[in-house]
């Protein structure tokens, strides 16, 4: 059995490379045989492709599931009976979206594991929380949407929290300056989606003039750049922009997906996506799927090791990406550092933040 009580208690920036492999190789490779012995369709995909689980040097090797088969077939290690809730993927209208089973344990720690992830960004004290969405989205507790589960997820760092905007997407001012007054000199923290923050915030702001203060703010984003960089908005000038509109400099984005929940990747203050000791990042060469050298683009595999009600620890995404470097970030945390590049040609629009701007 993976004893994760002692997995999540270490920190999540606290291995370099050789450590690290040998820990994700080690847990991820129980995960494996967990889930060969667990899920049929898992059990068919390792044997046909001549995958010896009991056999396993490096989690490099473990076979990667395309995130799209989630959206194909009912993927469980689990009896229907233990399923707590079941989360799905952001979706355009008509698309077929994701469907990840999780059990009371493996919801539990992906919630812990967020947490110590997140903690090392905002401090680990509960803080005044500021929602850029609609309340309007939290609607069945029983069947999240990656967007409602990711503003339940964030909402746990919050002691009070107030959402934005109203049922209608519009900025709720004196919603804000109540908010504010009544916590005004402490840390805020700002939650919300891309696009949301872009068309919803900033424009608006910039729009009524009301200039909030919110220089003693930190801000975590995520859900996809499709639509920013179609109107040629680039991080900097995302940054640039809400630092005008309200004095806002401390601003991270992240990289995350429905199908391995809890795991995400935080920009650091260099602007670089990390990976923490919980999961990893591997580029693949889309030619023959071979490991691509550092600094060369290709998909973007993660390894999770969260993933033991469904077998969704190793997935090669529909992202293209990079790696910088590992283990010599300016920042100082250890890992690797990485960017994403966008979607692969053809693949659908599936970030929070990117199906939503796709109505626009």
């Amino acid at each position: 059995m993976i004893n994760y009580a002692e997995i999540l208690n270490r920190e999540p920036y606290s291995m370099k490379k050789e450590e690290k492999h040998v820990f994700l190789t080690e847990i991820l490779s129980e995960l494996t045989r967990h889930h060969y012995l667990n899920c049929e369709p898992y059990r068919r995909i390792c044997d046909a492709s001549g995958f010896d689980v009991n056999d396993i040097k490096s989690y490099y090797d473990i076979p990667f599931l395309p995130v799209r088969l989630f959206k194909e077939y009912e993927l469980s290690s689990i009896p229907r009976e233990e399923v707590q809730k079941t989360m799905t993927s952001s979706g355009t209208t008509g698309q077929q979206v994701s469907r990840i089973f999780l059990d009371k344990k493996t919801s539990a720690n992906q919630t812990k594991t967020l947490t110590k992830i997140v903690s090392t960004f905002i401090g680990k004290k509960r803080l005044p929380m500021m929602i850029i969405d609609t309340s309007a989205i939290i609607k069945n507790r029983a069947m999240f949407s990656a967007r409602g589960a990711g503003i339940l997820g964030f909402s746990m760092f919050a002691r009070d929290k107030c959402y934005v905007l109203d049922e209608n997407m519009q900025l709720d001012i004196q919603g804000m300056q109540n908010f504010l007054e009544k916590h005004s000199g402490e840390d805020i923290f700002l939650f919300g989606f891309t696009f949301m923050i872009w068309q919803h915030f900033v424009k608006e702001l910039k729009k009524t003039g009301y200039k909030p203060d919110l220089s003693r703010g930190v801000m975590i984003h995520g859900g996809g750049w499709k639509k920013l960089v179609s109107e040629s908005v680039s991080s900097q000038q995302f940054k640039k922009e809400l630092k005008d509109v309200c004095g806002i400099e401390r601003v991270h984005d992240y990289y995350g997906m429905v199908e391995q929940t809890g795991t995400i990747y935080m920009e650091c203050e260099c602007g670089h996506l990390h990976t923490p000791i919980f999961s990893d990042v591997i580029i693949r060469r889309a030619s023959d799927f071979s490991v691509a050298e550092v600094g060369e683009e290709g998909l973007i595999e993660v390894v999770s090791v969260l993933p033991e009600s469904y077998p969704g620890h190793v997935l090669l995404t529909e992202d293209s990406g990079v790696i910088l470097g590992e283990d010599d970030c300016p920042c100082g945390r250890p890992g690797k550092y990485f960017k994403i590049n966008g979607r692969i040609k053809n693949a659908e629009i599936r970030g929070c933040s990117d199906t939503y701007a796709a109505k626009f």
